[in-house]
């Protein structure tokens, strides 16, 4: 085999050992799978607007939700917001997200520090000079007190300057045996992988950390977090930081994560997507569980399987039925969840002509072969890899949906 093709992954390989960390309920690393997070836009002071989206994203299946504590307001705010999702029945646990002062809104809002399940930390701000130490201790004593975990989150673009300029300084004197591009990596490594020692010195088990080493280009995240993973046993999670908007952030992210997934690196992701002006903040949560679903990671959802569409598929049944049931099957998920253990098993076939469509619709635990240009306008309906029923006239589209639906009753509820 060519050496450039020894790295090929045919299989995915086994997870990497981490530490597991319990975050609210949630494990994170170990042998859990990977968690799905996310990250609210709300300002937190404004409890209505934070609990909603709160509440929204974890109804799409957010596992953790991180929150923005930069203020006094912010902090104040916390304790509210977790007391109202719990009257609400929504108990996902909460990140507080710190940066420049987080030490002393810990330290002034005990209620606060109480409230959150997790804190992240960011040692590149989190103090400077002489203060560095002081408050990154501050903060990890907090969290001892309050038996919280923490997360050690490095971002390029908020990297130790100090740190970054020992090393370039190193680099120049030993020759420049490394690039700029390569001493930066190394720099976000050593930031997250010193914090974290440092964590331990002051007390903190690895049980209570989790590493994250985020950037904004593809190859870069790969090399750092491959590194990490070589270097350490911390739980690790996983984000393409400024990741973009609409289809460039989601090919980004989902390049760079699902190539450090199939090597057995993450124990948490984030979709850091760039909302469209007016748009839904859940696509985030989204994107993750289907990177993590089409790699055969997790299950979230039943997978509705379509056929493209071509010359033969004139009609736009097909498409609009496959929409139909996606977005049917994703808005009844959070009821489906408790009243139909295991339906995001579930695997649906809507297909467009003759020439795929009762092959891929056996496959499927239910699937449709719409009739195709020039096709007898019959539809073939397979159960199980048989076919039960052949639909016709105006109501085919509706017909399979409630079929849809009895399957699901028939072999995920109560009564099956």
């Amino acid at each position: 085999m060519p050496e450039n093709h020894q790295m090929f992954l045919s299989e995915p390989l086994p997870r990497r050992q981490s530490v597991a960390v319990n975050v609210g309920g949630v494990v994170v690393g170990g042998t859990a799978p990977v968690v799905v997070q996310s990250m609210t836009n709300t300002d937190t002071a404004d409890v209505d607007s934070t609990v909603a989206q709160v509440s929204a994203l974890a109804r799409a299946g957010s596992e953790l939700v991180r929150i923005t504590v930069d203020k006094d307001e912010a902090a104040a705010a916390v304790p509210r917001i977790k007391e109202r999702l719990a009257r609400i029945g929504v108990n996902v646990p909460l990140i507080g997200d710190f940066h420049y002062i987080g030490h002393k809104l810990l330290a002034d809002h005990p209620a606060c520090a109480e409230a959150l399940d997790k804190y992240r930390i960011n040692p590149g701000n989190v103090g400077f000079k002489a203060k560095k130490d002081a408050q990154f201790s501050q903060i990890i004593e907090t969290a001892l007190n309050y038996d919280k975990p923490v997360r050690i989150g490095v971002n390029w673009g908020s990297l130790d300057q100090e740190l970054l300029t020992h090393l370039m300084d190193k680099n120049q004197d030993e020759g420049s045996p490394l690039t700029a591009q390569q001493v930066m990596r190394e720099a976000i490594c050593q930031s997250g992988l010193l914090s974290g020692k440092r964590a331990e010195e002051l007390g903190m088990g690895k049980d209570k950390i989790i590493l994250s080493a985020k950037v904004s280009q593809v190859q870069d995240l790969i090399s750092v977090y491959v590194d990490l993973a070589q270097r350490c046993d911390y739980a690790l999670h996983l984000g393409l930081t400024e990741a973009g908007m609409g289809t460039k952030g989601i090919v980004a992210s989902s390049a760079s994560m699902g190539l450090l997934l199939q090597q057995g690196i993450g124990d948490t992701i984030r979709i850091s997507l760039t909302p469209e002006p007016g748009g839904d903040r859940t696509r985030e949560v989204q994107v993750s569980q289907e990177l993590l679903q089409t790699m055969g990671f997790r299950s979230f959802v039943p997978i509705v399987a379509a056929c493209p569409g071509c010359g033969r598929t004139t009609s736009t049944v097909f498409q609009e039925l496959a929409q139909d049931i996606q977005d049917h099957i994703r808005t009844s998920m959070p009821v489906w969840r408790e009243q139909y253990p295991g339906v995001e098993e579930l695997n649906v076939a809507v297909m467009g002509c003759i020439v795929n469509g009762p092959g891929e619709s056996k496959h499927a635990d239910i699937g449709i072969s719409l009739p195709g240009t020039g096709e007898t306008p019959a539809a073939p309906v397979f159960v199980d890899g048989q076919k039960v029923k052949t639909l016709r006239g105006a109501g085919i589209a509706e017909d399979f949906k409630k079929m849809v639906l009895d399957y699901i009753e028939n072999r995920y509820g109560n009564g099956a």
